[in-house]
């Protein structure tokens, strides 16, 4: 099976974005990838936001990239756009560095007005950095998205069935087999 990058742009230590992909990580297990989280929060600003690209966690980041087969890109959307830390992130990536790669881009947001910010704002970086393949993304209402006092995720049942189609046919484009519906 493939490897994945799931990447979360959200700069919020309690991030439900963070939280709706860790879930849809375990998904994408289930299917049996081999998944690597990365926070981007949890670079050094400094080496973001100086542009270090010799920095060694920039240096490890971009090492990440390099060895997967797909890449999950997860953010919250902030005025129409994605998140500031995301494209720091981005910015100090090669050109190419998507290059031949299948992405899933999945955007979280308090309003349906933000919707398009995936087509219009994330999906074309994600062109101009070479990916192979973007398959269709998502944008999950936070009102969707409720934690609980233990910190787990529970997703409205109408977004978690998009969801839960969406990540399937991510793993598909990656070569990946189907689910059976009661793994789901």
């Amino acid at each position: 099976m493939a490897t994945v990058l799931s990447v979360s742009g959200s700069p919020s230590a309690t991030s439900r974005t963070a939280r709706l992909l860790r879930h849809l990580d375990a998904r994408l297990e289930r299917h049996g990838h081999e998944v690597i989280p990365l926070d981007v929060r949890t670079l050094p600003a400094t080496a973001l936001l100086g542009a270090d690209f010799a920095h060694p966690a920039i240096v490890r980041a971009t090492a990440l990239f390099a060895r997967v087969d797909g890449v999950v890109i997860g953010t919250p959307i902030y005025k129409a756009a994605y998140s500031g830390l995301l494209k720091s992130l981005l910015d100090l990536l090669p050109q190419y560095a998507l290059e031949g790669k299948t992405v899933l881009p999945l955007a979280t947001g308090g309003t349906t007005a933000h919707v398009l910010a995936i087509d219009y704002a994330l999906r074309p970086v994600l062109n101009s950095m070479g990916a192979g393949h973007i398959v269709q993304g998502w944008f999950t209402l936070d009102k969707d998205l409720q934690t609980g006092p233990d910190g787990a995720l529970t997703i409205a049942p109408g977004s978690a069935e998009a969801l839960a189609q969406v990540v399937d046919r991510f793993s598909l484009a990656l070569g990946g087999t189907p689910l059976l519906a009661a793994a789901g």
